[in-house]
């Protein structure tokens, strides 16, 4: 079998660009799934209310229970049907903060409901006893200890999103995996091309998981996770 990645190498730059598309959809994607999951996760914490609760639990239902690339189709060839017509893109990055596989969007509620109650309730007791509304010793004491308990985990989630991201390709969205079937499509060597795909979404995950290492080692050496 002979490889021949001349084809390859015509095209990296145009690879390499499409990965700048790439980590912009991802980026956005988890910055949407974020505050999602922030406010999922929030209205998750106290059963007692119980219309609020029952969304959101629906809500973290419904998400796990179907797929991206469903979900994706329905944005971006379903909408239209009802008169929503939405950029590829934006659909790309709805579809992917609201699922992303099955991390984003509701998995982030489950990690911000986890943070948040891992907070030691005497804190909560202590603001209250000096004034403090539940809003506001969320908001000032609980929410900021919580943010940084998030930190690794949400560091995972951004790399699930970016292996995750090769999906909004059929969005006609030119990102690398767009950009590595347009190559393949006037050379026909798919195997060196997805070669090279891989490659560039190991370079990607691999420079987001040193950067995750090293603030991890730094909240550690400050003692703000254990």
């Amino acid at each position: 079998m002979d490889l021949d990645f001349s084809p390859v190498w015509q095209g990296w730059s145009a690879l390499l660009q499409r990965a700048l598309v790439t980590v912009e959809l991802t980026a956005c994607a988890l910055l949407l799934g974020c505050v999602l999951g922030l406010l999922v996760g929030i209205g998750r914490l106290n059963p007692k209310r119980r219309w609020l609760y029952s969304v959101c639990t629906a809500y973290v239902a419904v998400i796990r229970g179907t797929p991206l690339l469903v979900q994706l189709f329905i944005l971006f060839f379903g909408l239209p049907h009802f008169g929503i017509l939405l950029p590829a893109f934006l659909c790309g990055v709805l579809g992917m903060g609201v699922y992303s596989g099955v991390y984003s969007g509701a998995y982030v509620s489950e990690i911000v409901r986890g943070a948040i109650q891992s907070i030691d309730r005497g804190q909560t007791l202590a603001a209250e006893s000096l004034g403090m509304t539940p809003a506001v010793a969320m908001r000032q004491v609980i929410l900021p200890q919580a943010i940084v308990r998030m930190i690794p985990p949400l560091g995972n989630e951004f790399i699930a999103l970016i292996k995750n991201s090769a999906l909004v390709s059929l969005l006609t969205i030119h990102d690398v995996m767009h950009e590595g079937q347009k190559i393949i499509s006037v050379s026909y060597r798919s195997l060196e091309v997805y070669l090279a795909i891989a490659l560039v979404y190991f370079v990607l995950t691999g420079a987001v998981t040193l950067v995750l290492r090293y603030f991890e080692q730094r909240l550690r050496q400050g003692g703000l996770l254990r």
